[in-house]
Protein backbone atom coordinates (compact mmCIF):
# COMPACT_ATOMS: atom_id res chain seq x y z
CA UNK A 1 0.00 0.00 0.00
CA UNK A 2 1.28 3.65 -0.51
CA UNK A 3 0.35 6.33 1.76
CA UNK A 4 -0.89 9.55 0.34
CA UNK A 5 -0.41 13.50 2.09
CA UNK A 6 -1.52 16.21 0.33
CA UNK A 7 -1.10 19.94 0.68
CA UNK A 8 -1.02 22.92 -0.54
CA UNK A 9 -5.01 23.73 -1.21
CA UNK A 10 -6.63 27.17 -0.34
CA UNK A 11 -8.82 29.90 -1.25
CA UNK A 12 -7.82 32.26 -4.28
CA UNK A 13 -9.65 34.38 -6.73
CA UNK A 14 -10.61 33.59 -9.81
CA UNK A 15 -7.74 34.14 -12.01
CA UNK A 16 -5.28 33.32 -9.22
CA UNK A 17 -2.65 30.22 -8.84
CA UNK A 18 -2.11 27.18 -6.31
CA UNK A 19 0.46 24.56 -6.35
CA UNK A 20 -1.03 20.97 -4.71
CA UNK A 21 2.12 18.82 -3.50
CA UNK A 22 1.54 15.50 -2.32
CA UNK A 23 3.64 13.03 -0.71
CA UNK A 24 4.66 9.51 -0.69
CA UNK A 25 5.52 6.60 1.21
CA UNK A 26 5.35 3.38 1.69
CA UNK A 27 5.56 0.34 -1.59
CA UNK A 28 6.14 3.36 -3.83
CA UNK A 29 8.36 0.92 -6.42
CA UNK A 30 4.55 -0.53 -6.73
CA UNK A 31 3.32 2.34 -8.63
CA UNK A 32 2.56 2.61 -12.48
CA UNK A 33 0.89 5.80 -12.55
CA UNK A 34 0.05 9.20 -10.25
CA UNK A 35 -3.17 11.20 -10.56
CA UNK A 36 -4.47 13.91 -9.25
CA UNK A 37 -8.82 14.10 -7.93
CA UNK A 38 -11.36 15.77 -7.28
CA UNK A 39 -14.82 15.96 -6.05
CA UNK A 40 -16.85 18.81 -5.48
CA UNK A 41 -19.81 18.74 -3.31
CA UNK A 42 -22.82 16.87 -4.96
CA UNK A 43 -20.44 15.61 -7.90
CA UNK A 44 -18.64 12.03 -8.52
CA UNK A 45 -15.12 12.31 -8.53
CA UNK A 46 -13.46 12.49 -11.38
CA UNK A 47 -9.56 12.25 -12.42
CA UNK A 48 -8.00 15.88 -12.71
CA UNK A 49 -4.38 15.03 -14.37
CA UNK A 50 -2.51 11.88 -14.10
CA UNK A 51 1.32 10.88 -15.11
CA UNK A 52 3.27 7.32 -16.01
CA UNK A 53 6.15 6.90 -13.75
CA UNK A 54 8.02 5.24 -16.09
CA UNK A 55 7.39 7.23 -19.45
CA UNK A 56 5.83 10.07 -18.31
CA UNK A 57 3.30 10.45 -20.26
CA UNK A 58 0.20 12.74 -19.04
CA UNK A 59 -3.45 12.90 -19.19
CA UNK A 60 -5.37 16.07 -18.38
CA UNK A 61 -8.93 16.26 -17.79
CA UNK A 62 -10.67 18.90 -20.87
CA UNK A 63 -11.64 20.71 -18.61
CA UNK A 64 -8.43 22.00 -17.10
CA UNK A 65 -5.71 21.59 -20.33
CA UNK A 66 -3.27 24.38 -20.65
CA UNK A 67 -4.14 25.91 -16.92
CA UNK A 68 -2.88 22.47 -14.75
CA UNK A 69 0.31 21.24 -15.08
CA UNK A 70 1.21 17.74 -13.05
CA UNK A 71 4.59 16.84 -12.70
CA UNK A 72 7.11 14.42 -10.08
CA UNK A 73 10.07 14.30 -8.34
CA UNK A 74 10.62 10.34 -7.94
CA UNK A 75 13.42 10.94 -6.21
CA UNK A 76 11.78 12.83 -3.70
CA UNK A 77 8.66 10.50 -3.91
CA UNK A 78 6.53 14.03 -4.31
CA UNK A 79 3.77 14.89 -7.31
CA UNK A 80 2.97 18.50 -7.87
CA UNK A 81 0.13 20.34 -9.52
CA UNK A 82 0.35 23.55 -10.63
CA UNK A 83 -3.11 25.48 -11.14
CA UNK A 84 -2.97 28.30 -13.12
CA UNK A 85 -5.86 30.73 -14.08
CA UNK A 86 -8.44 28.96 -11.87
CA UNK A 87 -11.82 29.10 -11.88
CA UNK A 88 -14.75 29.70 -9.44
CA UNK A 89 -15.74 25.86 -11.20
CA UNK A 90 -12.67 24.67 -10.01
CA UNK A 91 -13.42 24.32 -6.48
CA UNK A 92 -13.05 20.93 -4.78
CA UNK A 93 -11.69 18.64 -2.87
CA UNK A 94 -8.10 17.27 -4.47
CA UNK A 95 -7.01 14.20 -4.27
CA UNK A 96 -3.53 12.54 -4.71
CA UNK A 97 -4.45 9.09 -5.99
CA UNK A 98 -1.71 5.89 -6.71
CA UNK A 99 -2.35 3.12 -9.74
CA UNK A 100 -0.76 -0.13 -8.64
CA UNK A 101 -1.63 -1.57 -11.69
CA UNK A 102 -0.02 -1.18 -15.47
CA UNK A 103 -2.64 0.15 -17.50
CA UNK A 104 -3.64 2.51 -14.54
CA UNK A 105 -7.12 2.01 -15.13
CA UNK A 106 -7.63 1.58 -11.14
CA UNK A 107 -6.20 3.77 -9.03
CA UNK A 108 -5.57 1.86 -5.17
CA UNK A 109 -4.58 4.43 -2.78
CA UNK A 110 -5.89 7.81 -2.37
CA UNK A 111 -4.64 10.60 -0.15
CA UNK A 112 -6.95 12.71 2.68
CA UNK A 113 -7.59 15.40 0.15
CA UNK A 114 -6.97 19.36 0.35
CA UNK A 115 -9.93 21.64 -0.19
CA UNK A 116 -9.47 24.24 -3.05
CA UNK A 117 -11.58 27.23 -3.08
CA UNK A 118 -12.06 29.92 -5.33
CA UNK A 119 -14.12 32.31 -5.44
CA UNK A 120 -15.81 34.98 -8.37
Amino acid sequence: QVQLAESGGGSVQAGGSLRLSCAASGYTGSTYCMGWFRQAPGKEREKVASISNFDRNTYYHDSVKGRFTISQDNAKNMLYQQMNSLKPEDTAMYYCAAARNRLCIIYNDFGQGTQVTVSA
